[in-house]
């Protein structure tokens, strides 16, 4: 017990300083380009730490094992908007730029309802049973390859960004190092925190359910609750924002899109309260930008999205008890 505990200690050290080196180098990279921060939240940092759903929704397609790879997309998506942006927003509160708003987010809700409608196909064509295809995921990829176009026009170089000459230390090497090693950080910190949180979950004779649908669940997250809660400190809020709406359409887009490529993946019916969810949690996002102050998310905003994600877990493990056996598919 105590060496997984250390272990688990020395994880989320790793993935606090790999955040914080992540970070810095990110905002260093959108301010020596003279790019918006958004841009570089939407993009780099989306990317790098979507990198675990992509590892594990990889293997999980290859070793067929479907559930996991489309339950591990819809449960980051939840846990990023209501978990993540809502710890984000009590550090400080976040302020969203009106392109957000009015694009990404959205975007991140379009991605929601391609994916229910590819999924569908019992319900739309009548088939027997409902498959998201390879052809299915060559159209996310589609969506993928425009929202990477739209990205690109929206990091063309801002004359109205203040100018930002880079310090010895902070030439292109430098910031690419640090930013490598900070994706580093991120990618070990998290996995020894998962993989060490459930050895000490087995000592504790805790279902193994229990310990996936909350901290394995949780755990491909972790770089992105890392990465945006530091982002919120540093006062990068547009990064955090941009770090969890990016990372959502990467997960549905691209991450979904290759994996339903190299297998199709089975739709099983009763993951449609999970979409649901995950669609709820974005409409909220977007409610959120005009309830109170507009365009930012505030700390009582924040403390709804968290009591909201406590009542999807209870949703998902209250049944766990009496019959061992979980609502949801979320995972």
């Amino acid at each position: 017990m105590i060496i997984p505990s250390l272990l688990l200690l020395a994880g989320f050290l790793v993935l606090i300083k790999g955040a914080d080196l992540f970070v810095d180098g990110a905002a260093r990279l959108a301010r020596g380009m003279n790019v918006p921060p958004v841009a570089v939240g939407l993009t780099v940092v989306a990317f790098g730490t979507s990198a675990p759903e992509l590892f594990v929704n990889i293997s999980a397609a290859v070793s067929g094992s479907s559930d996991i790879a489309l339950g591990n997309v819809v449960g980051s998506n939840i846990a990023n908007v209501l978990l993540i942006l809502g710890i984000s927003s009590l550090i400080r509160p976040l302020t969203v730029s009106k392109g957000t708003v009015w694009k990404e987010i959205p975007l991140s809700l379009l991605a929601v309802v391609m994916l229910w409608i590819l999924a569908s196909d019992v319900y739309i064509d009548g088939a027997v049973r409902s498959t998201i295809s390879r052809s299915d995921g060559l159209v996310l990829l589609g969506f993928f390859a425009i929202f990477i176009a739209y990205t690109a026009s929206i990091a063309a170089p801002v004359d109205g960004l203040p100018e930002f000459t880079p310090a010895p230390a902070d030439n292109a090497v430098g910031i690419a190092l640090k930013m490598t090693i900070g994706f580093c950080g991120l990618l070990f910190g998290g996995r020894w925190i998962v993989d060490n949180a459930a050895i000490i979950g087995e000592l504790l004779a805790i279902p193994r359910a229990v310990m996936g649908l909350t901290v394995v669940a949780v755990g491909t997250s972790l770089p992105e609750l890392a990465t945006s809660a530091m982002a919120a400190r540093r006062g990068d809020v547009e990064i955090a924002v941009g770090n969890v709406v990016g990372s959502n359409i990467f997960n549905v887009f691209f991450i979904l899109g290759v994996s339903a490529v190299i297998r199709p993946l089975p739709f099983n019916p009763a993951a449609n309260v999970d979409m649901g969810a995950m669609m709820a949690s974005g409409i909220l996002l977007f409610v959120f930008m005009f309830s109170g102050r507009v365009r930012i998310m505030d700390r009582w905003e924040g403390g709804l999205a968290l009591l909201v994600y406590g009542l999807y877990l209870g949703y998902l493990l209250y049944p766990l008890f009496p019959t061992g056996t979980p609502v949801g598919s979320a995972g």
